[in-house]
């Protein structure tokens, strides 16, 4: 009888022992989670094995059930999880109101232009200098003047901006506003710092996420809009702009070889429609309270301007209606599924 006990105490002492050396490492799925939303956590053993199951959880010394944890109130916890009385590895988890999000800041670029300005090329070429230092930036052409052949400052991509123009109220051509309301100094090739501080200093708090499809000549399109703080008066712009549109540009400057005509001149993010109005659509001040997503979604025919639905984006942008500034921007390509750019 004895004999036969014997290896069986050995055994189970042997699994016991080896229970002991196990080494575990617990995770959360996210380390820093809204009031009132779970985070999920995950125990590992030196194999990549999943332990979960099997383990207990503990949040600040006190066991929970199951492996997610909800809090209401703001604060950070400690969590450990035990599995056959081996402790694993200690995390922190904290939850906030949605005032600890920070959101990639952007900078959006109004390129008032014209195919038959000779001066205009000026601040393309500026865009494109700006672009090689960061992707920080959206940029969008509006073209001016006349949409008839016959007129001499015809221009094929014209589109009536005089609502926005009168709000601007800075008279010529070229001109870039950044942000809509500050003027880009002249010559804007030379003073692409100045563009490039917009996208420091203070964050707007406000990020932008563009989802859409695109089927046949249709569009779908969710842009969604998260904040970190509470806004009040916002509005919400929505463009779709084109890329890739060939057409002669006049060029009276030193940049692109000082030529004149610019051959099959390359014009890019060309604004083809507004799906709000130019000045924006008020977002009502209770969908864009810290921490809350506000998402406005538009189904509409492919604008009937647009030569090439492949090349357009949408760029969206959330303006102060106080000011008529932009907070922040975002641009993305028909058929993308963007998220937040949370830093």
């Amino acid at each position: 009888m004895y004999p036969i006990c014997r290896p069986a105490i050995r055994m189970a002492q042997s699994e016991y022992t080896i229970d002991q050396s196990i080494s575990t490492t617990l995770s959360a799925d996210v380390s820093l989670q809204l009031i009132d939303e779970a985070i999920s956590f995950r125990l590992l053993n030196i194999d990549g094995d999943d332990l979960t199951d099997e383990a207990t959880f503990y949040v600040d010394g006190v066991a929970i059930d199951g492996h997610t944890f909800t809090s209401s109130l703001i604060g950070t916890h400690k969590v450990k999880a035990v599995f056959r009385d081996i402790p694993s590895n200690e995390i922190e988890v904290r939850f906030h109101d949605g005032s600890e999000v920070l959101f990639a800041k952007n900078v959006l670029i109004e390129d008032y232009t014209g195919t038959w300005c000779g001066y205009c090329p000026r601040v393309a070429y500026g865009i494109e200098l700006v672009k090689q230092q960061t992707t920080n930036v959206v940029a969008v052409g509006i073209h001016r003047a006349s949409s008839n052949p016959a007129d001499a400052f015809y221009d094929p991509y014209n589109y009536n901006t005089d609502e926005l123009e009168s709000m601007i109220a800075i008279p010529g051509y070229p001109k870039g506003l950044l942000n809509r309301k500050t003027l880009w100094s002249y010559p804007e090739p030379n003073k692409v710092a100045q563009v490039l501080a917009l996208t420091q200093g203070e964050n707007p708090r406000v990020g932008l996420a563009i989802q859409s499809t695109r089927t046949g000549n249709n569009l779908s399109i969710d842009v969604k809009v998260k904040t970190s703080k509470n806004l009040t008066n916002a509005k919400l712009v929505v463009y779709v702009v084109e890329n890739g549109l060939i057409y002669d540009q006049h060029n009276y400057t030193s940049y692109y070889g000082g030529v004149d005509l610019l051959l099959n001149f390359e014009h890019n993010h060309v604004l083809r429609s507004c799906l709000t109005p130019l000045l924006g659509e008020a977002i009502p001040d209770a969908d864009v309270r810290s921490g809350r997503v506000y998402t406005r979604s538009f189904n509409i025919p492919m604008p009937s301007n647009v030569a090439n639905p492949e090349k357009t984006e949408i760029v969206a942008f959330i303006t102060d209606a106080t000011t008529n500034a932009a907070l922040n921007v975002r641009s993305a390509e028909t058929g993308e599924q963007q998220t937040f750019q949370e830093l």
